[in-house]
């Protein structure tokens, strides 16, 4: 069950590891243990992690979803390779310095084709 979800949650999983040790790398560099200290680098982090918690649940749920509803692999693993590369992009884009901007649009839409093609098909599905 939700063996297509689990994938991409297990890729999801190895990305939160990483930008979360990218801050705390930071945090212990500039001696910050609370918030950012006015120092941009450790903003920059928290807000690529912070970023990447408020998407990829909600594209995982989406997924887990889809797949419930008996989804052909192939529309899930288009779904997953969505939320995982919009999530990448993202992420690299904007941790660069200076930013990569079209690294981050492309990865938020991406994110959000994939959000709602999901959520679309998950109404057909229910509606029809």
């Amino acid at each position: 069950m939700f063996a297509i979800t689990s994938l991409y949650a297990g890729a999801a999983a190895l990305m939160f590891v990483y930008l979360t040790l990218a801050v705390i790398r930071l945090r212990i560099k500039h001696r910050i243990s609370v918030g950012d200290g006015d120092n941009r680098a450790v903003l920059v982090a928290i807000r690529a992690q912070g970023n990447f918690v408020e998407y990829t649940p909600i594209g995982l749920i989406l997924m887990a979803a889809v797949e419930s509803q008996g989804a052909p692999a192939l529309a899930l693993h288009a779904l997953g390779a969505l939320l995982i590369g919009g999530r990448l992009l993202h992420a690299i884009g904007f941790s660069r310095r200076p930013q990569l901007l079209i690294l981050r649009q492309v990865g938020i839409v991406l994110n959000l084709v994939m959000v709602l093609a999901a959520g679309l098909g998950i109404l057909a599905h229910a509606l029809l």
